[in-house]
């Protein structure tokens, strides 16, 4: 047009020239004036016959592709339309709570986005749910166009419409189906994650024993992701981690083992970590990939579970937020264990300070005013001698029975490390023990003993114990005490008593209350310590244990 509107004029111009100048060589004035009337008759109405026509044309072509935008533009809406209800759609079926509003989500947006008048979902189960559209029929009728589709894992999609679906309508119920076969897998996990936290919940509520609480926890979380190991690391007093659990392919563990610098790691950062390669060989040697959760609440790190799989992507983003509320769920628990043993551990203590006060000032003072008594009887009896001798054997065993109850008196006693410090405290009690027991003692520290607090009370315990058991099964006269600082802190208690199988006294438990030396070896090792006892009869018993150093 542009070429037409700038060159026609000049070109009309030219040809008028030229003809002009053609006629004015014609001689006969008559034949000029016709040749006038042929060329501007002829050729004007012609030529402007055929630009209006060419105009014409264009126009006609103008309004035709306008036609066809306008056209294109209906159908781009429509399709805005159906993939703006298949994305509401996608959306309502994130947020869809369980599986009955699954379906009825489902149904409101097949009609929504595919313009249907009515839909009907049906899932496995008898489970279902129908929406209506703009129409006025309450059910189909006879008169509609229906169309199913199978939603992929189980069910069917029902459409019912006035016109026969097209291709596009039908490819897009397809579409369709396949999210809400997304949305229904989605609910199903929810329901199993809300079903799986609601059961460890309720197996770990009221559980006390940490070692069953670990293993129910872990075990929980390994089974979700198909981990093959799983540990468990706690913060002790002095905010110190601590291996309290472990479960691999070598079995059970229950400490003694260094903690991993990746459990460090998740500790600091304070949320989900995952380690392939070296770092995940570091925590367990057969596992190519780690993750590790941290137990934190309010009142900070409570510990760090780590899990191990077999392939290098064995934990994917699904499994971390259910895995991170189990771990929360886990701090809980742990809390109240923990808030359990001390409590139990402060009503022992205030149990065993009765108890040896009772019977100081009750049995104690009773034995020995009875012996006092046989003594005297057995001093008035001379003419009876053997009369006097069963007196003197009775007076004999009273007082034995005296020493053994000053004796769990002495183990019964609390102990202040916090006024005296271990060393000292130590010192103290050694002496007053062979006082108490009639048992020569003695004590000898060397090297820099450096412990953190929780670790000096854990190793008092050990020689409280120890002496203990010297005192109730030994028959000991000798007992000597070692300490020793270096990269570890070693103890060795040794007596020349009678000596045992230990073997048969495993399990064996003071009669004061104490502990038996399964469980202090299992206390030594949950700090990452060791312990071992080495008796044969007739030829005395020798404790050893270590702790590492602060």
């Amino acid at each position: 047009m542009r070429v037409v509107r700038n060159v026609l004029p000049v070109l009309i111009l030219l040809v008028v020239a030229v003809v002009e100048v053609l006629i004015l060589t014609i001689p006969s004035p008559s034949t000029q004036v016709w040749a006038h009337v042929l060329f501007y008759g002829l050729l004007g109405p012609a030529v402007t016959f055929f630009s209006l026509e060419w105009i014409a044309e264009g126009t006609r072509a103008r309004e035709w592709a306008e036609l066809e935008l306008r056209e294109l533009y209906g159908q781009l809406r429509v399709s805005h339309g159906r993939l703006q209800g298949v994305q509401e759609l996608m959306r309502e079926l994130t947020d869809a709570p369980d599986m009955a509003a699954v379906v009825d989500v489902a149904a409101r947006g097949a009609v929504r986005a595919t313009g249907a008048t009515h839909a009907t979902v049906m899932l496995p189960g008898g489970l279902s749910g129908t929406a209506r559209g703009n129409t006025l029929l309450a059910t189909p009728s006879a008169a509609l166009h229906p169309l199913i589709v199978d939603v992929p894992g189980g069910g069917a999609m029902k459409l019912h419409f006035e016109l026969p679906p097209t291709k596009e309508t039908q490819a897009l119920a397809r579409a369709l189906a396949a999210e809400v076969a997304t949305g229904v897998e989605a609910a199903r996990q929810r329901t199993l994650d809300l079903m799986t936290l609601y059961s460890v919940d309720q197996s770990i509520r009221a559980e006390r024993n940490m070692r069953r609480l670990l293993s129910r926890i872990t075990r929980t979380m390994a089974e979700r992701t198909g981990a093959e190991a799983r540990a468990a690391f706690l913060s002790d007093q002095d905010s110190v981690l601590r291996l309290a659990y472990a479960q691999d392919q070598q079995g059970e563990a229950l400490g003694g083992r260094a903690v991993p610098a990746f459990a460090g790691r998740v500790a600091q950062a304070g949320g989900p970590l995952v380690a392939t390669g070296a770092e995940a060989m570091a925590v367990f040697p057969e596992a190519r990939s780690v993750l590790g959760l941290p137990m934190r609440d309010d009142d900070g790190l409570a510990g760090v579970i780590v899990l191990g799989g077999a392939e290098p992507d064995a934990f994917d983003d699904t499994h971390i937020p259910l895995l991170a509320l189990m771990a929360g769920q886990a701090t809980l628990a742990v809390r109240n264990a923990r808030a359990h043993v001390y409590s139990e551990e402060l009503a022992i203590s205030d149990e065993r300070a009765r108890i040896a006060r009772e019977i100081h000032d009750g049995v104690a003072q009773s034995l020995a005013f009875v012996a006092i008594k046989l003594d005297i009887v057995s001093r008035k009896m001379g003419d009876a001698p053997d009369l006097a001798e069963e007196v003197r054997t009775a007076s004999g065993l009273l007082r034995e029975q005296i020493r053994e109850v000053r004796r769990s008196i002495f183990a019964l006693r609390p102990i202040d490390l916090e006024r005296y410090g271990l060393l000292e405290t130590m010192r103290r009690y050694v002496a007053d023990f062979g006082e108490q027991n009639g048992v020569r003692t003695s004590l000898d520290v060397t090297g820099d003993v450096s412990l953190l607090p929780s670790d000096e009370a854990v190793l008092f315990r050990i020689l409280q114990e120890s002496l203990n058991n010297v005192a109730k099964h030994a028959q000991a006269s000798e007992v000597t005490v070692a300490l020793r600082g270096a990269e570890r802190v070693y103890l060795t208690v040794g007596d020349d008593g009678r000596g045992f199988n230990p073997a048969e006294a495993s399990g064996r438990v003071s009669t004061a209350g104490g502990l038996g030396l399964t469980q202090m070896r299992e206390r030594v090792e949950a700090r990452g310590g060791h312990y071992r006892v080495e008796s044969t009869p007739g030829q005395g018993t020798t404790v050893f244990a270590d702790l590492p150093t602060a």
